[in-house]
């Protein structure tokens, strides 16, 4: 279509207009068509002519034959609609397509998608819930899109806090590295709380603690043992958690900042080598061009402390060295929330500015706002304590138990809610964890979606498999869609592509979220107009037609979301 007003504009107004766009967009309301592009008003200034005498010209000019008819309307607008034989043809490609109308990508892309990242010894809260949620999608879309993903969870696994931890295991006479991998999540959260209260109230042992800090960097085989242990006792907890929220995290994707801490004494060796690294009251610096302070003094990164002990910069920076150097990535996806905003900015100018990060490989930090409790603050409980992931997946599961027997329901149920709440705000916002509101089957939720699935399946699972022969040109003989809703029914399928591919793009999952509530209202309005089961002939085949990819299409639309698809609710 826009191919053919490209070709207009040149008939009428020749080669120094060619290759414009027409801009074509979804009409706002039905009377106006399928499509709508406002060309002849963006032509008008160039050409000094009104847009209406614009348009018109164009109307003369534009040759669609059967595929569509165009109107002029208002100010200047071309409406076009396209014609119920295109509409089915459509409908009949996708029929057959395993790939929904998604391209192959001409240039895959290896792409890192870095998300979650919970601490080793500490339970999963709020906080990590958005960074899971969102990186999983991500990595759900790129990978559909065609690029190759390798999902990434940097796990804060090493540190001062584990000198302290194993200190204190040693001192409850807990040596069996065996039965410290066997304690659950709440015992290791009690763990922590004991030594954090002896580190904070006994200089003794936090004199001890920084002492087992070392022995662990300097590989002592009973410190690592123990080591080890908890983080297998916490990695025990994390598959645990990303089995019931359905996100495709395995041991295999676990990247630990420990696995970085042999390579950091070189990070600070390149960065002085190239003349990059500063001392500063002790500590080692580097001041990246164009970041200063509130009083325009340069801002430093501190790469490695006045102590000697390395900051999270020298860990972002040796992971910026393994991503390029050894899994040769194209693109690296940070999803982390927006307070490190500053610090990735840094990191990335300072790689770049060390040569570790060429320009040919895209970074991209995916920031994103905080979950707020009820009263509109970041979520709390009554205690003022961080709410733990798991208790919010439980509120979730208790607000859609009373409507379901089945258990695996439930859960669908609840992620689906929790998800979708989250993935259709905009990433910048925040946004308020109301179970009530999302777990409500109609509006624009997961449920909703969930029961239009469900919905469409019924109708299938009630009628004889159907056979769909191949036209001439190769397509599925579909026929003719002369009905309004199947009509916008038609149109919501051939845009699945088109979106798939604008959230590859630009990492924004609520244009998906959209386009999937989009699809859900049209089928509804489908359902009430237009009788599938009591048809006959052509009718009944077409529209049998139409629901069968409309089930692809919201089953595959969930699922690049994490949500599932449950055939019956």
């Amino acid at each position: 279509m826009s191919a053919h007003l490209q070709n207009a504009v040149v008939t009428c107004f020749g080669d120094a207009y060619a290759g414009i766009d027409p801009e074509l967009r979804p009409a706002t309301r039905p009377e106006f068509g399928h499509l709508q592009s406002n060309l002849p008003l963006r032509l008008a200034g160039p050409l000094g002519l009104a847009p209406r005498e614009i348009g018109a010209r164009l109307l003369d000019a534009v040759h669609l034959g059967d595929l569509a008819t165009a109107e002029l309307a208002g100010a200047g607008f071309l409406n076009l609609t396209w014609s119920p034989a295109v509409l089915g043809e459509a409908v009949g490609d996708l029929l057959t397509d395993p790939h929904l109308g998604v391209p192959t990508p001409a240039a895959p892309q290896r792409v890192v998608v870095d998300y979650s990242s919970p601490n080793v010894a500490k339970q999963m809260h709020v906080g990590h819930l958005r960074s899971t949620v969102i990186g999983d999608a991500l990595a759900r879309v790129l990978a559909y899109a065609g690029h190759e993903v390798v999902r990434q969870n940097h796990l804060g696994d090493w540190g001062t806090q584990f000198g302290m931890l194993v200190e204190e295991l040693l001192g409850e006479d807990l040596h069996d590295p065996a039965a410290v991998a066997d304690l659950e999540m709440s015992e290791l959260l009690a763990l922590y709380q004991r030594a954090k209260a002896r580190f904070d109230d006994d200089p003794g042992f936090a004199g001890s603690a920084r002492r087992r800090v070392v022995a662990l960097q300097s590989g002592d085989p009973t410190t690592l043992a123990l080591w080890q242990a908890l983080v297998d006792a916490s990695m025990a907890e994390f598959d645990a958690t990303y089995s019931r929220l359905g996100v495709l995290l395995t041991r295999d994707d676990f990247d630990g900042e420990s696995r970085y801490n042999p390579q950091l004494p070189g990070v600070v060796d390149d960065l002085r080598a190239s003349g990059l690294l500063t001392e500063s009251a002790g500590a080692l610096v580097v001041y990246p061009d164009g970041f200063t302070g509130r009083d325009g003094a340069p801002l430093p990164l501190i790469v490695r402390k006045a102590d000697g002990g390395f900051g999270y910069a020298a860990t972002d920076l040796a992971t910026i060295r393994h991503r390029v150097d050894d899994l040769a990535v194209d693109r690296v996806v940070y999803v982390v929330d927006h307070r490190q905003s500053h610090h990735f900015d840094m990191v990335f100018a300072v790689a770049r500015a060390a040569g570790w990060l060429p320009d040919s490989v895209e970074v991209q930090h995916i920031s994103f706002g905080t979950v707020l409790g009820p009263d509109g603050r970041p979520f709390k409980t009554r205690s003022g304590e961080t709410v733990t992931l798991t208790s919010l997946l439980d509120d979730a599961e208790e607000a859609v138990a009373a409507r379901y027997d089945n258990p695996e329901v439930v859960r669908a149920v609840a992620n689906a809610a929790v998800k979708y709440a989250d993935l259709s705000n905009h990433l910048a916002r925040d946004y308020v964890f109301d179970v009530a509101r999302m777990s409500a089957t109609t509006g624009e939720t997961g449920p909703y979606l969930q029961y239009a699935h469900a919905r469409v399946c019924s109708i299938l699972t009630r009628a004889p498999q159907q056979t769909y022969p191949s036209t001439s040109s190769g397509h599925r003989a579909v026929g003719s869609l002369s009905h309004a809703a199947e009509q916008r029914l038609a149109l919501e399928l051939a845009g699945f592509a088109a979106v798939v591919a604008k959230v590859a793009d630009t990492l924004e999952p609520h244009h998906l979220t959209a386009y999937l509530y989009g699809l859900a209202t049209a089928l509804t309005t489908f359902y009430e107009n237009c009788p599938v089961l009591k048809a006959d002939g052509e009718v009944r085949q077409t529209r049998l037609a139409l629901c069968e990819v409309t089930r692809r299409v919201l089953s595959e639309g969930l699922g690049l979301l994490g949500i599932e698809a449950p055939q019956r609710m």
